[in-house]
């Protein structure tokens, strides 16, 4: 059985996860990968989902604030658990967090590179948006929004 945790960066599954997505983002980024790294950061994030199962660390997202809205980032599932629906069970959890949090829009970046990612989000309702904040002019990010309700 699934169980969503709200949490926060100080826990250790998480950091265990983020991890394990910090080395696949390494490959998947290539040369841009420094670029990409030094936007996240995960020391001052309050809002952190994890997904357990049978006491197992499986999946991981988070939110913090950004321009007025929630902006999802660090989502990850172990490689030995996708395609089980486990991101967007925790991206939805993000969302209602968010949405009740008083946010009324999620946003989030990821790379044309990744048509995964892109699917999982579109998928879950989020559009292309024009690139906002870091990732202005950078020519493999993909921003996406949605509007979240409680």
């Amino acid at each position: 059985m699934l169980q969503l945790v709200r949490t926060d960066s100080s826990n250790q599954d998480f950091r265990d996860l983020v991890q394990l997505l910090d080395a696949y983002l390494s490959v998947k980024n290539g040369d841009q990968d420094a670029f990409f790294s030094s936007y996240n950061k995960i020391d001052q994030i309050k809002n952190v989902v994890v997904a357990y199962e049978d006491e197992r660390a499986v999946a991981c997202g988070a939110f913090k604030a950004c321009e007025g809205m929630a902006e999802i980032k660090r989502m990850y599932v172990r490689e030995d658990c996708r395609g089980r629906g486990l991101a967007g069970q925790v991206l939805k959890e993000l969302e209602l967090w968010a949405a009740h949090s008083g946010y009324s829009f999620c946003i989030l970046e990821t790379a044309k590179f990744m048509p995964d990612a892109v699917g999982l989000y579109r998928k879950h309702q989020y559009e292309i948006i024009p690139n906002y904040g870091q990732y202005i002019g950078v020519e493999d990010s993909v921003c996406m929004k949605k509007a979240v309700r409680p």
